[in-house]
């Protein structure tokens, strides 16, 4: 996919909207009542590129009539997230278009809902918890390699999916998701809603599409599933349930600490989110690992002297040279690619003057791939993260920041260089597809086709 194509810098030149005072954001001119959104779903990570680059890191747009501004700074992004966070909600965008799914969920709910959620679910999440996941992370990894053979082409997005949905099931749910196939169709269902290259995306869920309809019902077939499990769950005796994250949510709608709609909608949330985003890093780490030999044999190196044959959650602090290469992936593609947050009230950003209601749009890929922030940004080079190279710190932010910032963080982070760990001890990697893979940008940034990789047995 290349990027370097300037086809909207032109039409955005001649079209420059500043009002008479100085301190409001520049942006370009849209059309009558679709503003800017015919830019945005032609290519909207080309949009926000050529937005920063013609207009600044801070820049206004339209998007049918609702007035939006990119925040591609670093420090502006760190004001919003994490140092001035109390003045900027989640905004209508973001909850009008997720409320049916995710609605009275962690990622969507605001203010004492969201956080009497966060404080309850916290625990499913400490490092200490975590780490018993680490045997459930290994073994499936471990029986995906069982699958493989010398020689085989895989596609890497359908295989990671498949095994991070494994995990999430067999961790934090304690059962085996992949016995029926609707968290997957519905999973698919809202990529397909939300994938922004589609005109449609950017329209109301109410409206009769054929996409529309399709996301309605595969929703409403999760939700049930969902309901389902919870029913089962609540029919165990208590001390027999185990301590994972479904089990824990059970207990405190019986306690009364959490509603049926709250656990439901968290449910959604985490096996959407927790695999989707978590497969998509694993897939981009082993898309730039395949295209760099010299980089594999030195993660395998550091795999053969930390880990004893079977990578274990005392293994994982001492493998840097995989997290720095995860989180070199995660900078080039972010599998969330943008945050939504909306003015509380009137602020002042970089100077410039942001008024309430405005929708705020965060997005990583613009400033992930900034060559202010950035040397050579759109290469591969994982040293990037060792030690302090003096770039701001919210230069990147894969996974948000402040008090919202993913709750799942760490648990994503140690599946990664789990699963990582696991697959590089067996095999080597090379790329057999393009190595600039389409990207579709719906509510993760999802290759356009197979990412396929030969296997070569170690």
């Amino acid at each position: 996919m290349d990027r370097s194509d300037k086809t909207l810098a032109p039409r955005c030149r001649k079209h420059v909207y500043m009002s008479s005072e100085v301190s409001d954001p520049p942006g370009p001119r849209g059309l009558p009542v679709v503003g800017n959104t015919i830019d945005l779903s032609r290519d909207i990570l080309a949009f926000f590129e050529e937005l920063r680059d013609e207009y600044g890191r801070v820049a206004r747009y339209e998007v049918f009539g609702t007035d939006a501004c990119m925040i591609a700074h670093p420090d502006a992004v760190q004001r919003v997230l994490l140092d001035d966070h109390e003045a900027f909600g989640k905004g209508e965008v973001l909850t009008r278009n997720l409320a049916d799914a995710m609605g009275e969920g962690l990622f969507v709910s605001g203010g004492d809902q969201w956080e009497n959620q966060r404080t309850q679910v916290q625990p499913a999440f400490y490092r200490k918890q975590l780490h018993t996941y680490v045997p459930e992370m290994q073994s499936t990894a471990a029986e995906t390699v069982e699958q493989w053979r010398d020689g085989m082409v895989v596609d890497v997005n359908d295989t990671m999916t498949a095994t991070t949905m494994d995990v999430l099931g067999r961790t934090l749910f304690g059962v085996d998701v992949r016995e029926n196939p609707i968290v997957s169709e519905a999973s698919d269902a809202i990529l397909t809603r939300f994938d922004t290259s589609r005109f449609w995306s950017f329209l109301p869920d109410r409206l009769p599409t054929p996409t529309n309809r399709r996301y309605r019902r595969k929703l409403d077939k999760l939700q049930q599933f969902v309901d389902d499990l919870a029913r089962q769950r609540r029919q165990q005796d208590p001390e027999n349930r185990g301590d994972d994250l479904l089990s824990l949510l059970v207990g405190f709608v019986e306690a009364g600490d959490l509603t049926v709609d709250e656990l439901r909608d968290n449910m959604v949330t985490f096996l959407f989110a927790g695999h989707e985003t978590t497969a998509l890093g694993l897939t981009y780490t082993l898309l730039c690992l395949a295209q760099h030999p010299d980089r594999q044999a030195d993660l395998q190196a550091e795999v053969d002297a930390v880990c004893d044959g079977r990578v274990t959650a005392g293994d994982l602090p001492e493998l840097e040279r995989l997290e720095h290469a995860i989180d070199e992936a995660l900078r080039l593609y972010p599998p969330v690619y943008m945050f939504f947050r909306e003015a509380k009230r009137d602020v002042t950003l970089q100077g410039y003057d942001i008024p309430a209601g405005t929708t705020l749009v965060l997005p990583q890929w613009a400033v992930h791939r900034d060559p202010a922030w950035w040397d050579d940004p759109e290469t591969f080079r994982p040293e990037r993260f060792d030690g302090d190279a003096g770039r701001p710190e919210y230069a990147y932010f894969p996974f948000g920041g402040g008090p919202r910032h993913c709750i799942g963080m760490r648990f994503a982070r140690m599946e990664m260089k789990t699963v990582l760990a696991t697959l590089l001890d067996e095999y080597s990697f090379e790329l057999v597809s393009d190595p600039d893979p389409d990207l579709i940008a719906s509510t993760n940034l999802k290759p356009g086709g197979p990412i396929e990789i030969a296997l070569d047995v170690r």
